[in-house]
């Protein structure tokens, strides 16, 4: 099981590669992932009282796939960002690879994203406002791009 010791930080070249799709024969291993991401966001939220979302690549686990604990867990596989509103809004962002690092950055207002989940049944959702930003940090990891990279400011 991955520990927050396994938690890639701000600097690992595995940080900005991007990750590969996931193939309906891993399946079997998305349930173990999911433990190590649930693992360790718990882990994130006891040392650092933050943390509502987690990329595998954090973990250095070069796969698409995004656990969010808000209400409900997600797990959301292969997720594609299929629409960007025009309107944006700033934000101060954090990460659990920089936690105690605040980065302000632009984010789209409201976003639609198609992705699969562990049934490997395709979903379609429209999030918005706190559920869009923290999806576009968490899709993001899955690109290799760091909310740093994002910064609209020094």
């Amino acid at each position: 099981m991955k520990t927050l010791q396994d938690m890639l930080l701000l600097g690992d070249p595995r940080l900005y590669q991007k990750s590969e799709a996931i193939d309906n024969h891993e399946l079997a291993q998305i349930k173990g992932w999911v433990s190590d991401l649930d693992n360790v966001m718990k882990e994130i939220r006891a040392k650092f009282n933050f943390g509502r979302g987690i990329a595998a690549p954090q973990l250095g686990i070069m796969k698409r796939l995004i656990y969010i604990q808000v209400r409900e867990p997600m797990i959301i596989i292969n997720p594609e960002i299929v629409y960007k509103s025009d309107e944006l809004f700033e934000i101060w962002d954090d990460c659990m690879c920089f936690p105690q690092l605040f980065v302000k950055v632009l984010r789209h207002k409201t976003i639609k994203i198609k992705y699969l989940d562990q049934k490997w049944d395709w979903h379609e959702e429209t999030l918005e406002n706190d559920m869009a930003e923290l999806f576009q940090h968490e899709y993001d990891h899955l690109e290799g791009v760091l909310c740093t990279m994002r910064a609209i400011n020094l």
